[in-house]
C-alpha cells in the first residue's frame, strides 16, 4: 500500500500523505515513502519546487505511537526537506500535532486554511517536543512556543502565522499559493537552490549542533514510565494518571 502518492505538473511534484487510517501519522513505513519519494525529487532536474499536501481531515498526526519510526530516521526525514536544494511548501487543511509540526516547521513556505488546527501535545503523553524542536525553535515565536510546549494547547492557522509556524493563513489555499508556486516556475533551478541555502543556513547549523543529543533524548523519554503510561491512557481515551 502507497502511504506517499506523487504527480507532477509545471515543475511542481506534489507529494500526498495518504494514509487514512492513522491521520497521516508518522510511521515507520510513511517516513521511509516521503524520504524515498524527496530523494527522487533531488535527482529530477524536471523537479522545481515540492508541494507537500495530505488526504482527510489532517496533515499529519505525529508519531505513529503504534508503529513509531527511529527518531534518526526522522531526524533525518526533517533535515532531507531542508538540505533539498528545492523549495519545498507546504499545503496545509487540516490538522496538525506534535511530530507533525516538526515536518510543517521544516518546509520553506507553509500556507494554512481555516480548518487547521495546531497542538504540541508530546508534554500530555510524557514526552517533550525534542527532535521537531531543531527546525520548530528557529521558525516560532520564543514567548509563543513557551506558552504551547507547555500547555499543549491548540491554536488555529492565524495563530500558527502570527508566530511565525507557518507563512500564511488564507481562507482560500490553493489561491494564495498560485502566486507562490508561480514565483517558484519563474525562477532557476540555481537561483532557487542558493536562495534556499541562506535562509536555511540556522536550521541546518542547529541540526548539525544538537541532531545527537536530541535524537538521544526523544529515545529516552519515549522509554520512560511516564510515557508508557502517556501513551496508554491516549490510546485507551482516559487521561493518565497524572491529571490533576
Amino acid at each position: 500500500m502507497t502511504l506517499v502518492k506523487d504527480t507532477h505538473e509545471r515543475g511542481v511534484t506534489t507529494l500526498v500523505l495518504d494514509s487514512p487510517a492513522n491521520r497521516n501519522a508518522l510511521s515507520a513505513d510513511l517516513v521511509a515513502e516521503l524520504g524515498a519519494a524527496l530523494a527522487r525529487c533531488a535527482e529530477d532536474p524536471g523537479v522545481r519546487a515540492v508541494l507537500l499536501t495530505h488526504t482527510g481531515g489532517t496533515f499529519c498526526a505525529g508519531a505513529d505511537l503504534k508503529a513509531p519510526p527511529d527518531p534518526e530516521a526522522f531526524v533525518a526525514l526533517m533535515r532531507a526537506v531542508v538540505d533539498l536544494r528545492k523549495p519545498v511548501v507546504a499545503r496545509v487543511t487540516g490538522h496538525v500535532r506534535a511530530g507533525g509540526l516538526g515536518l510543517l516547521a521544516a518546509c520553506d513556505i507553509a500556507v494554512a486554511g481555516p480548518a487547521s488546527t495546531f497542538a504540541f501535545t508530546e508534554a500530555r503523553l510524557g514526552l517533550a517536543p525534542a527532535v521537531i524542536s531543531m527546525p520548530v525553535l528557529v521558525r516560532m515565536d520564543p514567548r509563543a512556543a513557551s506558552r504551547y510546549y507547555l500547555t499543549g494547547e491548540r491554536f488555529d492557522a492565524a495563530e500558527a502565522a502570527r508566530t511565525g509556524l507557518v507563512t500564511v493563513a488564507a481562507d482560500d489555499v490553493d489561491a494564495a499559493l498560485a502566486p507562490v508556486l508561480d514565483g517558484l516556475r519563474r525562477s532557476s533551478p540555481e537561483g532557487l537552490a542558493a536562495s534556499k541555502a541562506l535562509v536555511t543556513a540556522t536550521v541546518s547549523e542547529t541540526f548539525d549542533r544538537w541532531s545527537t543529543e536530541l535524537t538521544a533524548r526523544s529515545a529516552s523519554l519515549f522509554a520512560s514510565a511516564e510515557a508508557r503510561e502517556g501513551v496508554t491512557a491516549f490510546l485507551e481515551r482516559r487521561d493518565p494518571a497524572w491529571v490533576l
